[in-house]
């Protein structure tokens, strides 16, 4: 019985060792790839958590400064944080912030810089369309109403678009182009949910142009028409 058994755990011994032969290096070559692939994981976790603590101190340093009305701090302050960890949430965070305090402290060119930033290197769309909405008021203020254009131009989540559409409308206005500025409100009008308190604004504002959106026709009667009146 017992030399039974011996052969029969022989048999399963030689059985494991041509399994280990033939597969055993790719089995090893597996792991490998599969704990490399864990602690890679466990690692870049680690890391982003990290980059994000470092970067939240630094944001804090942006909001200190913005509080403090501290220009050249806030300007420092989000310089560092957007080339040491641009690619975090904060720095994009940290550039509309720096965007107003700048702007409010009339560092225009600052401002525009640090919105500039988030427009095109934000990782977020819903930030980079917030930059690109608040630039383009900066640069409606400072009349470049073609630079500003662009800005309203680009691709905005759907979410966004009745805002850029607002703003293009006001841009529009301050060129003197009411018929454009008119049909641009229009679309912003459409596009926000009735009730809204926008909506309300920019009704306002299509009133002001001789606009009724809700009776989809001008409240002016056209030049031509009243010329032809007796």
């Amino acid at each position: 019985m017992a030399s039974h058994l011996d052969l029969e755990e022989q048999e399963q011994l030689d059985q494991l060792k041509h399994f280990w032969n033939r597969w055993g290096t790719l089995i090893t070559w597996a792991l490998i790839v599969v704990f490399g692939a864990l602690a890679a994981w466990n690692g870049y976790q680690y890391w982003q958590r990290r980059q994000a603590s470092q970067a939240s101190v630094l944001y804090d340093e942006v909001d200190r400064a913005a509080e403090a009305g501290d220009a050249t701090r806030v300007e420092r302050a989000f310089n560092d944080l957007k080339d040491k960890f641009g690619r975090t949430i904060y720095a994009s965070q940290g550039g509309l912030l720096a965007g107003k305090a700048l702007y409010d402290k009339g560092q225009i060119d600052a401002a525009k810089a640090a919105l500039g930033w988030v427009a095109d290197k934000s990782g977020d769309a819903g930030y980079k369309a917030l930059a690109r909405l608040r630039l383009a008021a900066v640069l409606l203020d400072a009349k470049a109403y073609d630079e500003a254009m662009r800005q309203l131009d680009a691709s905005f989540p759907p979410s966004f678009a009745a805002l850029a559409d607002d703003r293009k409308g006001d841009v529009l206005l301050a060129q003197g182009k009411k018929d454009e500025a008119a049909a641009a409100y229009g679309r912003a009008w459409k596009a926000f949910d009735d009730g809204t308190d926008y909506r309300q604004l920019v009704e306002i504002k299509l009133n002001a142009l001789g606009v009724d959106p809700r009776a989809g026709a001008s409240l002016v009667a056209p030049a031509a028409a009243v010329e032809k009146k007796p």
